[in-house]
Order: C-alpha cells, then sequence, then structure tokens
C-alpha cells in the first residue's frame, strides 16, 4: 500500500495514461467545438463594436478557444487552462447562481448561462489529478531571486 508521500510524488508526463491523454484531448476538443459552433460566427458576423463587457467576454473566449486549440497537441502543458476554467465555473456556480436559484429569482437568462457552466462537470473527470497535484500543488516552486 503506497503511503501519501509515495502517491504524489513527482509524476512524469510519461506516467500519464495514453487513456488520460485521450480523455484530456476529448476536453479540449470539447471546448473547441463548442465554442467554434457557438461564438465564431458571433465574432465573424459581428459589426460594429461591443458594449464593453461583451467585447472582454468574446475576447477572452476566442483567447481560450485558441489555448484549447494549443491543448489539442500538448494536453498536460496546457492543464492551467482547464484548472482555470475549472475554477472560475465553479466560483461562479456556487457564488452566484446558487443564491439566485436559493431565492427563486432564475430568469431565463441566469438558467441559459447555468445550463452552459455545467459542462465544467466533464473536466474533473478527464483531469489527471496525481499529475497535477505531484506538478502543481507539491513540486518545488520557482526560484524568486
Amino acid at each position: 500500500m503506497m503511503n501519501v508521500t509515495e502517491q504524489f510524488k513527482k509524476v512524469s508526463p510519461s506516467e500519464v495514461s495514453l487513456l488520460r491523454l485521450y480523455l484530456l484531448r476529448g476536453g479540449y476538443l470539447l471546448i473547441v467545438v463548442g465554442l467554434a459552433i457557438t461564438k465564431w460566427p458571433e465574432f465573424i458576423n459581428h459589426l460594429g463594436s461591443w458594449e464593453l463587457m461583451e467585447g472582454v467576454v468574446q475576447s477572452m473566449l476566442l483567447a481560450f478557444w485558441a489555448l484549447c486549440v494549443l491543448g489539442l497537441r500538448y494536453p498536460l502543458q496546457m492543464l492551467p487552462v482547464l484548472l482555470w476554467e475549472v475554477a472560475w465555473k465553479t466560483v461562479w456556480l456556487v457564488v452566484v447562481a446558487l443564491p439566485i436559484w436559493t431565492s427563486g429569482r432564475m430568469d431565463d437568462a441566469t438558467m441559459n448561462m447555468v445550463t452552459a457552466n455545467l459542462w465544467v462537470v466533464v473536466f474533473p473527470f478527464v483531469i489527471p489529478w496525481r499529475f497535477v497535484f505531484a506538478n502543481y500543488a507539491r513540486k518545488r516552486g520557482d526560484r524568486w531571486v
């Protein structure tokens, strides 16, 4: 039986199974295709200027799409992108959507956003957590000086 220290020793990329790499690539592909279908047409066909926050959202989503395209080729190197996606969507669902829902103020726009953000439940199953903990939490950080 492995103790905790042995379980989270530095895990090299070669120790991540091929199946896990394909699952990760599938996660990136889900994002790439989903955003290509929903956001690229909006971006290409948009005339004029966006409101400030709408422009921020569109720009961030297209940058996220480009990073996920890279994730298809480099799934482990682009893991921080998926971790960020899981983190912000989980925070939004718990801190914003849940209070709206429990207070009975859920409208169609919020429900549509909840539905879009619930896709995040897929990613904890494809992320190689042992690799993440070993290489991001337990691994010694880069020097400061």
